[in-house]
């Protein structure tokens, strides 16, 4: 991809991130956007053109997630970071593995492209997991089902995508085909960041480079009799597109974890919200419970029995990452507390 120059406002600069900033900070250096998280520094991009800058250790500590798409300014005469901005929106997941930790994915995000493909990869409950990290980062999702061209029964894919979350659009494209992918222009406006997110071998990578107009990444064939495939993206990147618009490309994530809670949830499941509402009971558990109208909907056919299955399932994820995230709140809140008092103590001895 050749190299070229971009104003503030072309990469996304708001209004917003300019007042967090002083007339001190703008002379002391300048915004530059993060395309690219590396172990040896950040690759950026500012109104001076692309460069590599380090991350000084204080901001790696206050600041463990920077991720592709945050605001930073780097200082005019050393290629270092001065400070990371607050972030308008942000993507994460908690990690796999015991710790829980979070992780940042993508920031500063427009519209979130949840994709999925017309094959047997095609799952309602992987979808309504996505939609529920889009609202909890404050990103607007789109649902976009790739494989239009060669899947069988299309109509029925989208229409079961759409019964997911009421007012969320479904795009079904083939991402070989300009014209068919010219159906997410709308979201695409210049300025706009994008991510794409879905399960290894749905397409992502392909429909990145049709977007960006060009192939930018590698993808790897797929088995389409078993919709499995290898993803060859290993890192978050961000890439202009033709009409203006940055996109993040991730890699496939096999374990999403969500970091969300419970509001996202409702309103990804209206459906099973209203029913609840109508229990005998406020502190129905929907499980077994004397008088409760969300097992009757179920029984009744009014509600998916899926779909319930898979609310408890991220409610209890949810409610365990909330749990994960106030513990560690305050394990930092004690291990500040006691480096408070060690240093106290220190100042105490030599005082004598």
């Amino acid at each position: 991809m050749a190299f070229q120059t971009f104003s503030l406002h072309q990469l996304g600069w708001r209004a917003e991130y300019a007042q967090q900033l002083t007339l001190a900070d703008f002379e002391a250096g300048y915004p530059a956007r993060v395309t690219a998280v590396h172990r040896s520094g950040l690759a950026v991009l500012s109104s001076r053109g692309h460069g590599s800058v380090v991350l000084p250790h204080p901001l790696v500590d206050m600041h463990a997630g920077v991720a592709v798409g945050d605001w930073v300014l780097v200082e005019h005469d050393v290629e270092r970071v001065r400070c990371v901005l607050d972030r308008q929106s942000l993507v994460e997941r908690v990690a796999a593995g015991g710790d829980r930790q979070r992780q940042s994915i993508a920031a500063n995000l427009d519209v979130l492209f949840v994709v999925s493909s017309c094959n047997d990869d095609f799952n309602p409950s992987r979808l309504e997991r996505y939609l529920t990290l889009a609202l909890d980062a404050g990103v607007t999702p789109v649902i976009v089902l790739t494989k239009a061209d060669i899947g069988d029964g299309v109509a029925g894919y989208v229409a079961e995508a759409e019964q997911l979350m009421f007012g969320v659009p479904v795009v079904a494209v083939n991402a070989l085909d300009d014209a068919s992918v010219s159906q997410l222009e709308p979201w695409l406006a210049p300025g706009k960041t994008v991510a794409f997110v879905g399960s290894s071998g749905v397409g992502k990578s392909t429909l990145t480079n049709r977007v960006i107009g060009e192939a930018a990444q590698l993808t790897s064939g797929i088995r389409e009799d078993d919709a499995r495939g290898r993803h060859t993206t290993t890192a978050r990147e961000m890439f202009p597109t033709a009409s203006g618009a940055w996109v993040i490309d991730t890699p496939g994530m096999r374990e999403l974890r969500l970091a969300a809670a419970e509001p996202e949830l409702d309103a990804v499941f209206e459906d099973v919200v209203a029913f609840a509402s109508q229990c005998r009971f406020r502190d129905c558990h929907h499980d077994g419970d004397a008088g409760c109208a969300v097992e009757a909907a179920v029984a009744d056919g009014a509600l998916d029995a899926r779909r319930l299955a898979n609310y408890r399932k991220l409610l209890r994820e949810a409610l365990r990452a909330q749990q994960t995230l106030r513990e560690q709140r305050e394990r930092g809140r004690q291990f500040g507390a006691m480096a408070k008092q060690v240093m106290r103590a220190k100042r105490e001895r030599l005082g004598r």
